[in-house]
């Protein structure tokens, strides 16, 4: 049996994509699915906050809220290629205010081929509301598979 993949989306690969990613992994595991997650930015340049380091510190303290391990050492967020599109089973954008026109700028053929989600950025949500609601979806997700 292959196992499938599930490819997180946000702006910087730094903070929403991150937990997306860390959180299904963490429960795809306990519940021995045969997918996997993986994530990357669309825009790493243009990330509103000063990243400073390879992962935000609200997804670290939510990773260690939950129990969740982060692989050592942490990689730095990576701008997604159309490789790592068409290798996901399942594109899953964080916000679609954000990340359409991003697909459409970058990756025209996939805008339409994607899930958007509506998680807001440290900009407008603080991370508990956030990163409660990226795991809500998360969860909602692996239910459906």
């Amino acid at each position: 049996m292959s196992v499938r993949t599930v490819l997180f989306l946000c702006t910087g690969n730094y903070y929403r994509s991150r937990f997306a990613e860390g959180l299904f992994n963490h429960l795809a595991g306990q519940l021995r699915l045969d997918w996997q997650a993986d994530s990357c930015g669309l825009a790493l340049g243009r990330a509103e906050t000063d990243n400073v380091g390879p992962i935000s510190v609200y997804t670290l303290q939510a990773f260690k809220l939950r129990s969740i391990p982060t692989a050592q050492p942490i990689r730095y967020p990576r701008m997604v290629t159309l490789a790592d599109l068409t290798s996901a089973d399942l594109v899953v954008a964080l916000k679609e205010a954000e990340h359409r026109a991003l697909m459409r700028q970058h990756f025209p053929d996939w805008e339409h081929r994607i899930t958007y989600w509506h998680v807001h950025d440290l900009d407008q949500a603080p991370p508990r509301h956030a990163l409660a609601e990226i795991e809500t979806l998360v969860q909602d997700l692996i239910a459906r598979l």
